[in-house]
């Protein structure tokens, strides 16, 4: 039977507690109702009231560097792998969470798409999270959306009688009911940047004025291509009108001047005793390419994105451009996957997996790949050096297996204690 009790628990955003009716079913899952609330930041977003677009995706350097962060997580195979001591790194086909995270993650989504989605959310609001459904057998993985995800603080121990706990509380955008979870049922990865160690910092509240500053570089392009760039003008004209009259006859030549009369787009007429003069104001004198360009970059670096990956190739070479791709790895990817790899091999496995070497792992590789030429070159010194068998080096390139899975070395080297000994005859010099 169900049971119906009041808490309170502290939020970790201002300390303040809130009381609800929540229902505790046989299962244990705790799920509770609530009214849906609206946040007065929610109406400025909804109706526009700050007169900037709330979409940072607008901003096609916010949108790219989003963009290329997500493909570049998702387009990495994901795979479950084993420590053996005897054959190495091998994969954990067995394992019911291999299909799950490799190919379908549930019955939505592939594990591009959930892997992508994830990051997305990551970066733009911060956090990411994916509730996991199902241990044992079957299980999936959903992602949820961070806007409606709150993370409480159970400091009273009142839903949970042992140690102080972490709860997730999500509250579903259809319906307004509220679901609350533990740390065990929710994947949790965070963006670079955490004052806590519990939640990320989104890039958009970060550089909130960087991007609505670009933002609104591009309505004032929008607005000038709507005017057929046709800048700001001084009317001139003799005579007293009223202010009624004034607007109207200013009107009617902006009707002209945008080419909206049908018939006279090319000429303007002008009355007796008027004349326009131009007020020249042009976008290279307020440097606004030059600005645009620098803001796109200070997005970009936030971001860890190179300049060579949103085009800017004003300082860029061919070899600048693959050593910029070797950086993007090292300094951006290399802690975005280290976090994904850590928090799925401790909430997905057991601990008596992890001790017997089972861990998440991405294929770095798929996009590091060098050119054909550099590739071949590699394997064949690899071959020769022994670190790859020929069979292991064919089914990096996506050739079928020829039987010859053994180490090759030259002959001619030995070690370095056995140097001198090949001309040794009968023990003697």
């Amino acid at each position: 039977m169900a049971k119906e009790r009041k808490f309170s628990l502290k939020s970790l955003f201002g300390g303040k507690k809130e009381e609800t009716a929540v229902t505790v079913p046989e299962t244990g899952k705790i799920t509770a109702n609530s009214e849906k609330i609206v946040t007065m930041q929610q109406l400025i977003d909804l109706f526009n009231l700050d007169g900037v677009s709330s979409n940072k995706l607008s901003e096609v350097t916010y949108f790219s560097c989003i963009k290329i962060l997500s493909e570049s997580i998702a387009k990495m195979p994901f795979k479950l792998l084993q420590k053996d001591p005897v054959k190495g790194k091998v994969n954990c086909t067995w394992h019911d969470m291999y299909d799950v995270v490799r190919y379908r993650p549930n019955e939505f989504m592939t594990s591009s798409t959930f892997m992508g989605t994830m990051e997305a959310n990551r970066n733009h609001y911060g956090n990411a999270y994916a509730l996991i459904q199902g241990y044992g057998r079957n299980p999936k993985l959903y992602p949820l959306e961070p806007q409606y995800m709150q993370l409480w603080f159970d400091n009273a121990k009142i839903i949970d009688t042992g140690n102080a706990k972490l709860w997730y509380i999500y509250t579903h955008p259809k319906n307004g009911q509220r679901y609350i979870f533990g740390t065990e049922d929710i994947i949790h990865v965070r963006s670079s940047v955490s004052l806590d160690g519990i939640t990320g910092l989104s890039i958009q509240d970060i550089l909130a004025s960087t991007v609505e500053a670009n933002q609104k570089g591009q309505q004032l392009l929008s607005k000038a291509y709507e005017n057929g760039f046709v800048a700001k003008a001084v009317l001139q004209y003799t005579g007293d009108l009223s202010d009624k009259s004034a607007k109207t006859f200013a009107e009617g030549i902006t009707r002209y001047a945008r080419g909206e009369e049908k018939g006279a787009e090319l000429f303007i007429p002008i009355p007796l005793g008027s004349s326009i003069q131009p007020l020249n104001m042009k976008f290279t004198d307020g440097q606004f390419l030059e600005l645009k360009q620098y803001s796109a970059l200070q997005i970009a670096a936030a971001f860890g994105i190179k300049p060579n990956q949103i085009n800017d190739y004003t300082k860029a070479s061919y070899a600048a451009a693959e050593q910029q791709q070797l950086a993007f790895y090292i300094e951006t990817l290399l802690y975005i996957l280290k976090q994904y790899e850590e928090e799925f091999s401790y909430k997905l496995l057991t601990r008596e997996e992890r001790r017997n070497g089972i861990y998440f792992k991405f294929n770095e590789a798929a996009i590091l790949r060098a050119s054909p030429t550099e590739q071949i070159k590699t394997l064949t010194e690899a071959i020769n050096g022994g670190l790859y068998t020929p069979d292991e080096a064919r089914d990096y390139i996506d050739l079928p297996a020829k039987g010859c899975d053994k180490l090759l070395v030259n002959g001619s080297m030995i070690p370095a204690e056995d140097a001198g000994k090949q001309y040794k005859v009968n023990g003697g010099e």
